[in-house]
């Protein structure tokens, strides 16, 4: 299959997906959601194939949905990531749930995948890494969900999965970034260590885990996973996704959409970040 959004290479039972937007820091567009989940099924159904990695080309691991281009259009029709009022939810929904379940396919794939995280996974990249099995990082990489602060929710939903409520009510509600080596004491990563030994750190899992038989990885993996699954996580994500409509469509988030396209992007994020209470009234709508 040819891949316009991502590299698809397999060797020594591992296949290797690479997001490959790197001018745009791999940021998220419409094919790449489904191209991820090609390239998974893909890997799952090599019989040679006995573990998936996941990074990314350029400086970094992925900084999410290209929020600076929807934020800064004004045209209607959700395009831009809202949409005109009244707003229909169900539109906002079938999208996002439809990338949601696209990224799932790291967590549903029969075999362990890796998102081996340099740089930044930032937003809908951290959607990305959190899906995968194991997270291995560069001590200085980045993580971490900053849209919930104004204009999102992690429709994924996995921060309470991996972290327990408390610390990820801090990451999701005050949208921090934390580093490589922050993450791995906080059990999100499984491991971070310097960007040079990055490769080496993720080899190393890879070869425990390649010389185990794919039925043995399949079996213990659906193992974990049916007890999340068991603690509701597809209704956690429903309720997730359609809260990530709702948030572009408040007053704030609103009030948000029309700062960047007044200023730009940067200096609505700016704003907002800058601890001040943002002022819904100075909507037009």
């Amino acid at each position: 299959m040819a891949y316009e959004s991502l590299l698809y290479d397999t060797a020594d039972r591992v296949a290797t997906i690479t997001l490959n937007r790197p001018e745009r820091f791999n940021a998220i567009e419409q094919r790449m959601p489904r191209e991820i989940r090609a390239a998974v099924e893909q890997a799952d159904a090599d019989p040679d194939v006995h573990v998936i990695v996941v990074k990314g080309a350029g400086p970094g691991f992925c900084g999410g949905y290209d929020l600076k281009r929807f934020a800064e259009r004004s045209d209607g029709g959700g395009s831009s990531g809202s949409q005109e009022m009244p707003w229909d939810p169900t539109l906002d929904f079938a999208g996002m749930w439809r990338n949601t379940q696209d990224f799932m396919a790291l967590w549903r794939s029969r075999k362990p995948t890796i998102a081996q995280v340099h740089g930044a996974a930032v937003a809908g990249g951290s959607d990305i890494a959190l899906c995968c099995d194991f997270l291995i990082m560069a001590e200085t990489a980045r993580i971490g969900y900053p849209p919930s602060r104004v204009w999102g929710v992690p429709t994924p939903a996995m921060w309470v999965y991996r972290l327990g409520p408390q610390a990820a009510k801090r990451l999701m509600m005050t949208g921090d970034l934390i580093d490589g080596r922050e993450a791995a004491a906080m059990g999100l990563a499984l491991r971070a260590v310097p960007e040079a030994e990055l490769e080496a750190a993720v080899e190393a899992l890879v070869t425990r885990l390649r010389g185990v038989p794919r039925n043995q990885l399949m079996m213990t993996k659906m193992v974990v996973n049916q007890a999340y699954e068991n603690m509701g996580l597809a209704t956690t994500q429903m309720l997730a996704t359609f809260f990530d409509g709702v948030a572009r469509h408040t007053p704030e988030g609103v009030w948000f959409r029309e700062r960047a396209e007044e200023v730009g992007f940067k200096q609505a994020v700016a704003e907002r970040d800058s601890g001040d209470p943002i002022a819904p009234h100075t909507s037009k709508r």
